[in-house]
């Protein structure tokens, strides 16, 4: 069963496209802009924002099942949990409790993004 719009799959797609483009910022960011203890903690967070952006732009390109659909949301809400919550424990030195909560539902998104690819 496909989701009811081809607008919900673009707009994952152009999520991830978002989500690479901030995270090669936050790189350059992480590279020149912060002290040298905090740049680890930066640069993880561009790494998981690049990579899982790169994701979502090429998965949700055309039609997806509703479990796909969910799946892909999922990576995008956990990604933005996730490295955003360390960007603020860094940038701001606040607790980021928030990411674990990411890092869960990134677990859950391929988890269901599997189960959905089995499934066809």
């Amino acid at each position: 069963m496909s989701i009811p719009s081809q607008h919900a799959s673009r707009w994952l797609a152009a999520c991830g496209a978002l989500l690479a483009s901030a995270a090669v910022a936050l790189s350059a960011y992480a590279a020149h802009g912060v002290a040298a203890d905090v740049q680890p903690h930066l640069q993880l967070a561009a790494a998981f924002a690049f990579g899982h952006g790169v994701a979502l732009a090429a998965l949700a390109r055309g039609p997806l099942r509703r479990l796909a659909w969910l799946a892909l949301l999922a990576l995008l809400v956990g990604t933005v949990l996730f490295a955003g919550g360390l960007v603020v424990a860094q940038v701001w030195e606040w607790r980021a409790r928030v990411a674990p909560f990411g890092g869960m539902l990134l677990i859950v998104g391929w988890l269901l993004y599997a189960a959905d690819t089995a499934r066809k």
